[in-house]
């Protein structure tokens, strides 16, 4: 039997990946945070030297990246790094090294194991169209670029956080038109993926909305 998958895509903080956590804690499935996995990779091989730019060497750091989700946590080498991997620098580092064939294949089959019974809800740029193309549900979940800045400064500044909005946003602008723009696994709306705009929603609505297409999935 075909373990059911709802893949939720969408661009830099869109809730994307809170609304994809409350949906698999509803349905009882796993979770996976594909963005952290490339997040980890950025980290490590900034921890390490390695630069971004080195193709070669960042996948062999992503075929072997030593890393755990466990219990809410996301351990590197043993070390809890859920707020490390959350800043904007590492945020930058995983799209610059999400553009490159070689690491993207590096995590490709990481991320498929994570396919287990009951379910998954996974939530990334690239779930419904290259990882999970078989997916029982794809969602592309967006927001405006203004909503979305004003989304990660406020989050940023609960945490006691520095934080500039017009950085934010001019950040938030560069990475949409690179993850757009690359050439293995862009951004886009896959044209079977239903899209769920958040600008003017609330978290609780959202994931209402993907409870309910997948209900009418399965």
């Amino acid at each position: 039997m075909t373990i059911a998958v709802i893949t939720i895509d969408g661009p830099s903080a869109s809730g994307k990946g809170t609304v994809a956590a409350l949906v698999a804690e509803k349905l009882g499935f796993a979770y996976l945070d594909s963005g952290a996995l490339y997040r980890l990779t950025a980290l490590h091989a900034r921890r390490h030297g390695v630069s971004w730019a080195d193709e070669a060497a960042v996948a062999t750091l992503a075929r072997t990246l030593p890393a755990v989700f466990c219990d809410g946590e996301i351990l590197l080498d043993g070390e809890n790094v859920a707020d490390a991997i959350r800043s904007e620098e590492v945020g930058m580092g995983a799209s610059v090294i999400a553009a490159l064939p070689q690491v993207r294949a590096a995590l490709l089959e990481r991320q498929r194991a994570y396919r287990v019974a009951p379910g998954l809800v996974t939530d990334g740029r690239d779930m419904g169209s290259v990882v999970f193309p078989d997916a029982t549900l794809k969602i592309f979940l967006t927001a405006s670029a203004d909503v979305r800045a004003g989304r990660r400064y406020k989050q940023l500044i609960s945490k006691e956080d520095s934080a500039n909005l017009p950085r934010i946003l001019q950040d938030i602008t560069e990475r949409d038109a690179r993850d757009a723009a690359r050439s293995v696994a862009p951004l886009r709306q896959e044209p079977d993926a239903r899209l769920l705009d958040t600008s003017e929603m609330s978290v609780d609505l959202a994931v209402a909305a993907v409870l309910g297409w997948y209900g009418q999935s399965v």
